[in-house]
């Protein structure tokens, strides 16, 4: 699923001890190191305190976590998770029939994966279960709330499109050897980091220049992700008074209502020829089908909703013209099967967009809008759901 998780390939500066405060109580792990002296943990303890499990499968390791499967290769620096293998500091290591496994897999993997319910504090060396706090009550109270009025928990899931060696567009109006690849990257980053000072959780799809298939940057927004927002730059092909056109605009999911829609998901779509080979996420069924199923859903209508206040608090931020919401069929959100917008931050193309991207104090700008928005939905989304409780529906 993903390629670019961060993971530091330097061992982990481990403690030696840890704190795991999970739903069967609070447990005290200690930090051994294998023979190559990377420091491990036992894995049977590690899945007791968690209320997981761990199998061996002959060379195999399958560790189980909120019930979701992580698997170890007994030696290899590397573990797999939703069919992709993702490089660690150490391998598990196996000794008198106990596994043990990276202490990186509890300061970083977990926290990272399972961000919705874990926190890792390196400070006091605690992993702990969110899900099994006291205080988190079945009914939120006033008390219960962040100051900004959202209840705590809240997810969202942020894609800085294309990376790697797919550059996106190339950035006619960019400081040279700058790409659409690195502008949405630094927005990217700069939205997670107001989205937590918001109380907001945030999963990245990547974080740093990689590649990562179409098909695998919705399925970050799990279930217990509230939001997906893929960040691209636009352009426009070689014509006359193609420079002049700048301007933000943001995408939600649905059949394309006009020509340019039209092609800027085509633009986007295009990206899969970078990628290797098939990608290991969920397929993409036909859009018929995927857009049958939003509106089940209703993530087709709180889709539509999230793009118009993102669109509406850009132009906060952005000195180009308001291009409006639209739809379009975008292989990216279509694996999403959550809430999904896409953003066009701008056009490359014109001279006062392309300072306007990749100036930092108008990224900061963009980001603290785009945040703005995505708090003013959330608070929109509780309202909502709130309602259908008291009223007995869903």
């Amino acid at each position: 699923m993903l390629t670019a998780l961060a993971l530091a390939l330097a061992a982990v500066a481990a403690p030696s001890q840890i704190t795991i405060a999970g739903a069967t109580g609070v447990a005290t792990l200690v930090v051994r190191t294998d023979p190559l002296g990377a420091p491990v943990v036992s894995a049977p303890q590690l899945t007791a305190a968690l209320g997981g499990v761990v199998r061996m499968q002959d060379e195999w390791v399958e560790v189980v976590v909120a019930r979701q499967p992580f698997r170890f290769l007994v030696g290899a620096p590397l573990f797999q998770f939703s069919n992709q293998l993702h490089p660690l500091a150490n391998g598990a290591w196996l000794s008198s029939d106990t596994v043990y496994l990276p202490f990186q897999f509890v300061a970083e993997v977990i926290p990272y994966y399972l961000g919705e319910r874990y926190r890792y504090d390196a400070r006091t060396a605690r992993l702990e279960d969110i899900a099994a706090r006291p205080s988190a009550a079945k009914t939120a109270k006033p008390a219960d709330r962040l100051p900004n009025g959202l209840r705590s928990g809240h997810v969202v899931t942020i894609d800085p499109g294309h990376g790697g060696v797919d550059p996106g567009n190339p950035g006619v109006y960019f400081p040279r050897g700058v790409r659409e690849k690195d502008v949405v990257l630094q927005i990217g980053a700069l939205l997670r980091e107001e989205l937590q000072k918001r109380g907001v959780g945030v999963r990245m799809t990547r974080t740093t220049d990689t590649l990562i298939a179409l098909g695998d940057r919705g399925p970050v927004c799990t279930a217990a992700c509230d939001l997906f927002v893929s960040l691209h730059v636009n352009s426009l092909a070689r014509r006359r008074g193609y420079t002049e056109v700048r301007g933000y605009e943001t995408f939600f999911l649905a059949e394309a209502r006009t020509e340019d829609a039209a092609r800027v998901a085509q633009m986007e779509n295009d990206a899969v020829r970078f990628e290797a080979g098939e990608s290991d996420g969920p397929r993409t069924e036909g859009l018929d089908f995927i857009l049958k199923d939003l509106q089940l859903n209703e993530h087709l209508r709180e889709s539509a909703r999230a793009a118009e206040l993102v669109q509406t608090k850009l132009g906060t931020a952005h000195s180009g013209m308001d291009r409006g919401v639209k739809q379009a069929g975008f292989k990216v959100l279509t694996t999403a099967r959550r809430p999904a917008i896409l953003v066009e931050l701008g056009y490359s193309t014109n001279p006062e967009d392309g300072r306007l991207l990749t100036s930092r104090k108008s990224q900061r700008a963009m980001a603290v809008a785009i945040a703005g928005a995505i708090v003013e939905y959330l608070r929109d989304y509780e309202r909502k759901t709130a309602g259908a409780e008291a009223g007995g529906g869903r």
